[in-house]
């Protein structure tokens, strides 16, 4: 609990300072980045500047559809309905007025955050024991992209629903593990994947029941549930595919997306030893070449962290864990995005908690833990101030 608060208080500290020092009015991209994407009637609606600087960019789309629902964009049918809906749920014991949505929207991210702490503090000690726990809660609460987590985005929701699978799992209740699987396919596309592991623990576990084996058709139901819900009501089940065009974002050959990401980061490699921002090395992307070049070789850093955090897991931790790991790579790594292949990847990566178990186990062997964390909370406050800021950085 006292990580999972004292981080988040750190990263609104930054994203304040950040926000009123080089936010909007400070002219520059700033202001028409805010100009572009910000809805302030949503955003500042409550204790301006103390909450707004953490309301940026998904934040916007999410607290729209809490707020008028779906049918004003087609574009909204890429965020999926359980975190938006817990917003206006929670939004509407309070009013529903736009303040009462985005107190909602913080008090919800925030609570499901420290919920998965706690689940994964206990998953861990039945993994790895005791002595791993907090460094694992450690490390991922200063992983740059642990700015989301608390902010009003659905990765506080999903990572616990993510830890809850695993855990009612590994403790043998079945029940609670397919409905925590279908609730997470109903945050995010990728919830869908938890239902490998969860078969895998079910098929190791002994003694293996078909009636236990029953609860995890419980897992796609979020997914097929919101895709019904498109096709009665917007006359297209897919839609949440279809719009991902929006964002150019399309489904390629498995794994292009590294390549893709490998040939962006060296282009970001020569553009910034050239010291010039002519002649523009890599052309998919518009903006400044400088700061393209180096979002492309951070997010390609990024891949590489992840790849040999997954090849840790799957040598370190029980199967499913690091099944599931491999998984949820591929698929972004499926579905890379023409002006910026690998975009997104460090808050995908974010919610995948078993590489920050297998983090905490090798940090730990090598006595780096301090070091790593250190390390890790310097990209913390430079993630936040950029997206305080109105800079995309994932």
């Amino acid at each position: 609990m006292r990580i999972g608060l004292s981080s988040r208080l750190a990263v609104l500290l930054v994203a304040i300072f950040a926000a009123l020092s080089f936010g909007p009015a400070s002219g520059g991209l700033a202001r028409e980045n805010a100009a572009k994407f910000d809805d302030p009637a949503l955003t500042h609606a409550l204790a301006d500047p103390l909450l707004a600087p953490l309301a940026r960019w998904d934040s916007v789309w999410y607290l729209r559809i809490a707020d008028s629902g779906y049918g004003d964009s087609p574009a909204r049918a890429a965020f999926f309905p359980l975190y938006p809906l817990l917003v206006r749920s929670v939004g509407a014991l309070f009013g529903g007025s736009h303040a009462a949505l985005l107190a909602a929207a913080y008090l919800v991210s925030l609570s499901a955050f420290l919920a998965a702490l706690v689940l994964l503090y206990r998953l861990t000690e039945l993994e790895l024991g005791h002595r791993l726990a907090r460094p694992t809660l450690l490390l991922l609460a200063v992983f740059p992209a642990a700015v989301y987590f608390g902010a009003p985005y659905s990765e506080s929701l999903f990572l616990l629903l993510a830890v809850g699978v695993f855990y009612a799992a590994r403790t043998r209740r079945w029940a609670w593990a397919g409905a925590c699987a279908g609730l997470a396919a109903a945050t995010r596309s990728a919830g869908i994947l938890l239902l490998l592991p969860l078969a895998l623990i079910w098929w190791s576990s002994r003694p293996r029941r078909p009636a236990d084996a029953a609860w995890l058709l419980l897992a796609p139901l979020g997914l097929a549930a919101y895709a019904a819900w498109l096709g009665l009501v917007e006359g297209d089940a897919l839609r949440f595919l279809d719009v991902q065009d929006a964002w150019s974002r399309e489904l390629t050959v498995p794994l292009t997306g590294a390549w893709d990401g490998l040939v962006a980061a060296v282009d970001g490699v020569r553009q910034l030893a050239s010291g010039s921002r002519s002649p523009v090395y890599f052309e998919l992307a518009a903006g400044d070449p400088f700061r393209i070049a180096a979002i492309n070789v951070m997010l390609f850093a990024t891949l590489v962290f992840a790849l040999a955090a997954c090849a840790g897991v799957l040598r370190r931790l029980p199967r499913p864990y690091g099944v599931w790991v491999a998984a949820s790579l591929v698929l972004p790594l499926s579905f890379p995005v023409t002006p910026q292949p690998l975009m997104s990847l460090p808050r995908f990566v974010s919610v995948l908690f078993p590489v920050f178990m297998w983090l905490a186990l090798v940090c730990e062997e090598r006595r780096a833990t301090d070091l790593v964390v250190a390390a890790s909370a310097v990209g913390l406050g430079l993630f936040a101030a950029q997206y305080a800021s109105w800079h995309w950085i994932s």
